[in-house]
């Protein structure tokens, strides 16, 4: 019989989680037993501190449900999530660049047509996202669905509220020029989630909750690498200090201001509005 000892623990476990049947799986699980104890080791780690850290990933889980995703907003808040982004996506540098998901996407949102209204009459200034999407021969790219999603202007998403339908996100298609353009309301920055384990934890640093302006777009086209991004309002306050890490400069445009007038999807606004345009450049499949 061979004893446990705090000199040959890690071993022990390595081995026995090397025998896992699928060799990435023993891989990364070796990994995790090898890096989980190095951590342990070079704190000192103690019972009271590891049980407190088992309570908050017992609440993350708990609070965590189909529109609420604290253990993706724990992995944003981390840098791990914009940190498997940045080695899994190396776009040629003329690809529009990838960012994270965030915690607060919902699949199957409502398919609207070229300039329609996903605010539906939410309060904000009027905003029109508008632009192509191409490859990186600049050929255009029709039928490319564009998933958007955003905040309202307290700062809050869909999965946030309690409401029975779809708020502030849907579904556009390119035409057969490739271009697009999204209505909606101009985005205001926003602190993440405080009421939960993440935001207990945020609570006693001096890091800042604040996310900057934005407004979110996962982009499938078949043949082309899926495409997660963000674009983010030039000026708008935390461009320097994105508590998940996700701002880029490739991804910040100008909101230009506009008097009442003709609006890019053809129509006119009777009252003042913004525009952002942006070529979303996508990177084909290898």
């Amino acid at each position: 019989m061979q004893l446990v000892t705090e000199d040959n623990v890690t071993e022990l476990a390595e081995a026995r989680w090397g025998t896992a049947h699928d060799p990435r799986t023993a891989e990364v699980l070796t990994a995790l037993v090898r890096h989980l104890h190095a951590f342990a080791r070079e704190v000192r780690l103690t019972e009271a501190e590891w049980m407190a850290a088992v309570q908050w990933l017992t609440r993350t889980g708990q609070i965590s449900d189909e529109k609420r995703e604290e253990f993706i907003l724990a992995s944003d808040v981390l840098g791990l999530s914009m940190l498997v982004v940045q080695m899994n996506h190396h776009f040629d540098k003329a690809a529009t660049p990838a960012t994270v998901l965030g915690p607060f996407h919902i699949d199957g949102s409502p398919e609207l047509e070229y300039g329609a209204d996903m605010s539906d009459g939410l309060p904000g200034t009027p905003l029109y996202v508008h632009g192509t999407v191409r490859d990186l021969d600049g050929k255009l790219v029709s039928g490319g669905v564009l998933d958007v999603w955003q905040a309202d202007n307290d700062g809050a998403y869909e999965s946030q509220l309690d409401v029975d339908e779809a708020r502030l996100r849907a579904k556009y298609t390119t035409r057969e020029d490739g271009t697009y353009c999204v209505r909606t309301i101009a985005p205001l920055g926003y602190g993440i989630p405080m009421d939960g384990p993440v935001g207990e934890l945020i609570g006693r640093t001096d890091i800042s909750p604040n996310r900057p302006a934005h407004v979110h777009f996962l982009i499938n086209v078949p043949g082309y690498e899926p495409l997660i991004t963000h674009l983010f309002r030039e000026g708008a306050p935390y461009l320097d200090s994105d508590v998940v890490f996700g701002t880029k400069q490739e991804l910040v445009v100008a909101f230009t201001e506009h008097a009442p007038g003709p609006t890019p999807d053809g129509g006119e606004s009777a009252v003042p509005f913004l525009t952002a345009e942006y070529d979303f450049v996508l990177q084909p499949q290898a």
